[in-house]
């Protein structure tokens, strides 16, 4: 018994290993994407900001089939799933203006209230609007499947 033990440790942990170096690896693409991105939105001057040009890259080579969506699941699961940590040296840096805060914390707490309620009403409909497309395309492919069966 002490080798399937032993054995059943070493598969563990190659797993976990191999789950690592995935998530590392597709987290290093998205970031070399993000970096190509900001790279040309500086240097083309764009109007919009690098993250805004490499989501939009992003999307269109998910889209295109230029990348497939597991070969950034792990990695995008991850950064999404330790977002918060991103966000704790902006909560720090907050405390220093205490006296903004005071005299038009109002005004900040309504534009940010305002500006998360904008972001979740755009990403809700992005959603939903995404849904439909792919319902719409497996039913196109199931439409195909259903002609090419028959012929």
């Amino acid at each position: 018994m002490p080798d399937s033990t032993a054995n059943s440790t070493t598969l563990r942990s190659r797993a976990a290993l191999g789950r690592f170096m995935r998530i590392a690896l597709q987290s290093s693409a998205l970031a070399a994407i993000f970096l190509a991105a900001d790279f040309v939105a500086r240097r083309f001057a764009l109007p919009v900001p690098g993250g805004v040009v490499g989501l939009l890259a992003l999307l269109a080579l998910l889209f295109c089939g230029g990348i497939a969506p597991r070969w950034v699941k792990a990695g995008a699961d991850w950064l999404l799933g330790d977002m918060l940590l991103f966000f704790i040296p902006a909560a720090v840096a907050a405390v220093q203006y205490g006296g903004l805060l005071m005299e038009d914390g109002w005004r900040l707490a309504l534009v940010v209230v305002g500006g998360t309620l904008m972001v979740m009403v755009a990403v809700a409909f992005a959603v939903e609007q995404a849904a439909r497309l792919e319902r719409r395309l497996a039913l196109r492919r199931a439409i195909v499947a259903r002609v090419a069966a028959r012929a």
